[in-house]
This record gives C-alpha cells, structure tokens and sequence, in this order.
C-alpha cells in the first residue's frame, strides 16, 4: 500500500471507508513539529519516483493498538496508485482495499520541502473527509524512509511511526507502529507489502 497510514484506527469504515465502525475518529495532534532524521543534507526530492505506478496491495491492520487486549488484527486486499505532481516534487496515493472487515479508501498528499529536506505526509480517509495531521522524515539513499509523528488516542499523546521499504522494483513495504512511552518501545499496527500491477 503505497499510501502513508496513520492507522486503522484513524480511519474508521487508509488509511478509512464503510465498514469499520469498530474503530473510533482521533482528533488530530496539536503542535506538529518536523522530526530528525537520517537524511542530513542529501537533497530527497525525487525519493518517491521509484513508487509511481499502480500496485496490488495486502493491508494487515491491528484494530486495537497499544490496548494491551490481545491483538486483533484485520486483512485487506485492493490496490494502490501513486502518481506525481508538479513533476515529482510531490505525489498522491489513493488507496483501495476490501476485507472481511470492511472496506478502506483513502487519498494520500506526500510533499517536500527544499529547505528542510524533508517529505511530509497527510492522509484523508473519504469518510472523513479531512487531512490528517503530518508525518515528517526522508528516505537514507538506500531505499528506506523513516517519518515522525504524533497522535491522540483516547485523550492521550503518543508518537506514530512509519517506515516505507523499497524492496525491489517490484514490491515494497510500509510499517507503522505506535509508541506510548516517548519512544522506548513500539507496536505495530499497520503493515502493507505492494507488488507492483504489470499489466
């Protein structure tokens, strides 16, 4: 899933449609700040070229992140499209899964910023309607990218972790994970392995 998810949970019907009314509308976090990363002075605007295309997408779920119930986890398959805009310096991703749960769609708006060489990312499920707050970082040269977040879960802060691997030309991975305790540990929540669609 070639989309930036800031978790099921967020997206009640991405990442969420019709369907999933187990999991409950977060308010977004207040004071978003970018985060530190590995990218240093390595100019990343073309970072995302790699991903434009349509793919086949398998979304794992955690329905219940960070409750310390045992885990329940939902299973997705649809499809991702990236495209470009303003010839690669940002890009969307609409994003279309189906499953026993429910149905997820949504749109992503991935931008980056010159003077921070830094790509933020900010997701709309088409139920809601409205951006989530972003998510900040950058990719290390080698096909990893790392982005930085907070959310509100149950009226309590916590930080939102999202890593995108590019595995081969042919598939990726995307990750996200919830940390509680400032980032000692983390739970993932979110887990998307893309192939690409070759016809």
């Amino acid at each position: 899933m070639g989309i930036a998810m800031r978790s099921m949970r967020r997206f009640p019907s991405l990442i969420v449609a019709a369907g999933l009314a187990a999991m409950s509308m977060v308010a977004p976090a207040t004071a978003q700040q970018p985060f530190s990363t590995t990218t240093g002075l390595r100019d990343g605007q073309r970072d995302f070229d790699w991903e434009v295309g349509t793919w086949e997408t398998q979304v794992r779920v955690l329905r219940n992140p960070l409750s310390g119930a045992t885990p329940d986890w939902a299973e997705f398959r649809g499809t991702s499209v990236v495209r470009p805009i303003l010839d690669g310096r940002a890009n969307s991703v609409e994003l279309s899964v189906r499953g026993d749960k429910g149905l997820i769609e949504g749109v992503a708006l991935r931008l980056y910023n010159p003077q921070t060489r830094q790509w933020n990312i900010n997701y709309a499920s088409i139920r809601g309607g409205t951006l989530t707050a972003p998510i900040f970082g950058g990719f290390d040269g080698k096909g990893r990218g790392e982005f930085y977040g907070q959310e509100m879960i149950d009226g309590r802060a916590i930080q939102v972790r999202f890593v995108i691997t590019s595995v081969s030309t042919s598939e990726a991975r995307f990750e996200q994970s919830y940390s509680a305790d400032g980032g000692k540990s983390w739970e993932t929540n979110w887990i998307a392995i893309d192939t690409r669609r070759t016809k």
